[in-house]
């Protein structure tokens, strides 16, 4: 992982380019076709063929585009390479961005305004765009400066056969039952744990490091790491230590969440319960796992909550060809188009959240699953936690929190620590 300090610097160079990017590289006359380069981070073999499909139909009815490449690169260091190329004059004409890199990019200037492009272009339904959805995506006068091309709720999946094994409920008889609730699932997981040697519940994707995961839990305390003004520093809220303290009894006590230094891997049968987004429904074929279910995240002390993550594509103001990249941002995200992203990525567009679009995109789950779980929770969830400066900051708690998940660990006075670390870093 990167210091702090250099993600920082290199967040600060995106803003510094930006002011001098008129002047960065002369680019093509405009008689000359251009080429045009997209960052992201899926090296998926059936998604990069979808987007050369999309870009292939573009470059054949605008011969002013010679090429479109999309570059992958690394999703654990992709914020952070996509600013070291932009520091050393590389920059791409696009790029994928995370919902907690956005209020960096968006602030900055590091992004073109799209509203004209897409108001502009035939057939584009700019008005179908969920306003919650584009709300972390526009600047503070209101432009779109990056289109959200997937909003993806964190939902859990359940292995019921691991379940059975263990002699507990299925997951639908805990929901139908009313049980559909942290303690419950962590008590069950203790008992999955002490029956099958396999672990009760997996935050996917936190392993201790990527604390904001944690919101998926935190949520339903009604908790957040600050203020919604992002000013003050809230990790130390009463609601925030019940509910790390719920997290570390289920790590330590009740040994139903993998403690540190220890994994499980639900789709390869390791779990009873994982917190995950709906696109790794994509695993279930080959998991080996017979039944399963999807549900919502359970309710936690303060009620039912849903929580998403979001990607945005923006064209990058650094790039050589600004306006080449907003106009195929256009078609990228034009109705037909979404809804084949869908197929990976739930899309934007309120006319496309539906059973049928959907299921059509994701055909291992049911209409009943995405009516009750999928589509309501895009609709009403809040975005994963992001701020200015968030690599600076993600570094500070990460670091702070490793005092936690100790035994016995004072957890009100480690959330005391982390608001000390940060709360400077939120009023900048």
């Amino acid at each position: 992982m990167k210091s702090a300090k250099t993600l920082s610097a290199a967040a600060v160079v995106v803003a510094a380019s930006v002011a001098v990017s008129g002047c960065s590289s002369s680019g093509p006359t405009a008689s000359e076709p251009v080429s045009l380069r997209m960052t992201v981070w899926t090296s998926n073999e059936d998604q990069l063929a979808l987007f050369d499909e999309i870009a292939d139909a573009y470059i054949a009815d605008h011969p002013e585009v010679e090429s479109i490449t999309f570059d992958p690169l690394d999703f654990d260091s992709y914020t952070t390479t996509l600013t070291t190329q932009l520091a050393g004059g590389n920059p791409p004409d696009m790029a994928w961005l995370l919902e907690n890199a956005a209020p960096d990019f968006v602030s900055s200037g590091a992004l073109v305004s799209l509203d004209d492009v897409l108001s502009s272009t035939e057939g584009y339904e700019l008005d179908d765009l969920s306003e919650s959805a584009t709300e972390l995506w526009r600047t503070a006068d209101g432009d779109l400066a990056a289109y959200p091309f997937s909003t993806s709720p964190f939902v859990v999946f359940a292995n019921d056969d691991l379940l059975a094994e263990a002699g507990q409920p299925t997951a639908a008889e805990l929901q139908a039952a009313g049980d559909w609730n942290w303690e419950t699932i962590s008590d069950i997981g203790s008992k999955v744990s002490e029956a099958t040697g396999k672990a009760g519940f997996v935050i996917r994707d936190f392993e201790y490091t990527q604390w904001d995961y944690l919101s998926t839990v935190w949520n339903g305390w009604g908790a957040a790491p600050w203020s919604e003004d992002g000013q003050t520093c809230t990790m130390d809220s009463a609601e925030m230590v019940d509910a790390f303290t719920f997290l570390h009894d289920a790590a330590f006590e009740k040994q139903s969440m993998p403690g540190p230094g220890t994994t499980a891997d639900f789709f390869a049968g390791d779990a009873a319960f994982t917190v995950t987004q709906i696109s790794r429904a994509s695993l279930l074929p080959e998991s080996g796992i017979d039944a399963w279910e999807l549900l919502p995240l359970p309710e936690g002390p303060n009620g039912e909550y849903s929580v998403i993550g979001q990607a945005g594509v923006g064209a990058l103001a650094q790039g050589d060809h600004p306006e080449q990249a907003a106009a195929f941002i256009a078609w990228f995200t034009n109705p037909e188009n979404s809804a084949k992203l869908a197929t990976y990525f739930p899309p934007a567009r309120e006319s496309q959240l539906t059973p049928e679009t959907l299921s059509a995109a994701n055909p291992i789950l049911t209409e009943a699953q995405l009516a009750d779980v999928v589509i309501p929770a895009i609709a009403d969830g809040a975005v994963r936690p992001s701020h200015t400066g968030a690599a600076e900051i993600q570094q500070e708690v990460r670091s702070g929190l490793d005092g936690l998940w100790v035994e016995d660990a004072d957890i009100a006075g480690t959330l005391n620590g982390v608001c000390d670390a940060i709360g400077t870093l939120l009023e900048q």
